[in-house]
């Protein structure tokens, strides 16, 4: 239970502080964009980047991980998406998001730092892995849901062209890629560039989960409406159980990968959530809400969820 605390302990205190500094005002979450550029941008793909590239690719556990994992993303989307247009009486758009809420897992702040510092360095493929396609999922699927809608764009060109956009220069899928040709071809990069990566990396964590404590501090858990806590159940349990039914189904994987993947659908929505649900104008007063709660729900389930895995799989501990 003391290894548990010393993974979950480290990553809710960084955020609790950016909570309580945005609560008290000594950091406004209107003024951190730099700051959201700096860990998007920068931080975060040099730590992909160097994780990915110094992980031999002889590890690749094959496409059947990525596909396995991306339909189960795909699954419990259709899920949350079901439950929310059933409450909400059919409407497509609002639909959406709520099926984000239950599905989309915070992976590009947690995922690989909550993976690597539970089962090691061997869980750098598969959380990137994991991002990656169910970042392209998400990228695919939500303008084209918004459009059925009617709150996005229906010319099918532009439509294309905007999802090609959004997935070909997203940062995090641009630096695991680069970290996959360098880690199959050998590339080695100079000391000096290695270096700056590596300082780079070095922040990611920190900055990213202090930023989210900040983004919390902003949001309000008012009146909690009655889908909410269903789509957090359908988060926080109903899409790491799916991930673990489908992987063992499927079977032939590291148990390193399998908990990996389980123990990222076990992660809190992600704020992207919100800033989609903005970008549309659709539920994100509410999307904001599903968020804080599911932040502080997940404390405990995550939690949960290390016990299972390190029972599930003895030696997992790293």
């Amino acid at each position: 239970m003391d290894e548990i605390a010393g993974i979950i302990v480290p990553f809710f205190g960084v955020i609790l502080l950016g909570w309580g500094a945005g609560r008290l005002r000594f950091v406004r979450p209107d003024g951190l964009s730099a700051m959201n550029f700096f860990v998007f941008y920068l931080a975060m793909p040099a730590l992909f980047f160097q994780l990915v590239a110094a992980t031999p690719l002889d590890a690749f556990q094959g496409f059947g991980f990525i596909l396995t994992t991306t339909f189960a993303t795909y699954c419990v989307f259709a899920i949350a998406f079901s439950v929310g247009a059933l409450l909400n009486g059919g409407n497509v758009s609002e639909a959406t998001v709520e099926g984000l809420v239950g599905s989309y897992s915070n992976a590009s702040y947690m995922g690989a730092a909550v993976a690597i510092a539970a089962f090691g360095t061997a869980a750098a493929m598969p959380a990137a892995l994991v991002l990656t396609f169910d970042t392209v999922l998400i990228l695919i699927v939500v303008p084209l849901m918004m459009a059925m809608g009617g709150a996005g764009r229906a010319d099918a060109t532009a439509l294309a062209e905007d999802i090609g956009r959004q997935i070909f220069l997203h940062p995090l899928i641009l630096a695991t890629i680069a970290g996959f040709l360098f880690s199959a071809l050998g590339i080695r990069l100079p000391g000096s560039v290695d270096g700056l990566l590596t300082g780079l990396r070095f922040a990611a964590v920190p900055c990213a989960l202090f930023l989210l404590g900040v983004g919390l501090s902003a949001r309000e858990l008012e009146r909690i409406p009655l889908e909410m806590p269903i789509l957090v159940a359908i988060k926080l349990v109903v899409h790491p159980i799916v991930v673990f039914l489908l992987l063992t189904w499927v079977g032939g994987f590291d148990p390193v990968w399998i908990a990996t993947a389980v123990i990222i659908a076990a992660l809190p929505p992600a704020a992207q959530v919100h800033t989609l649900a903005k970008h549309y104008g659709v539920y994100a007063h509410r999307a904001s809400g599903a968020l804080a709660l599911g932040m502080i729900v997940s404390i405990s389930s995550l939690t949960l969820v290390l016990i299972v895995l390190f029972n599930t799989f003895p030696g997992l501990a790293t």
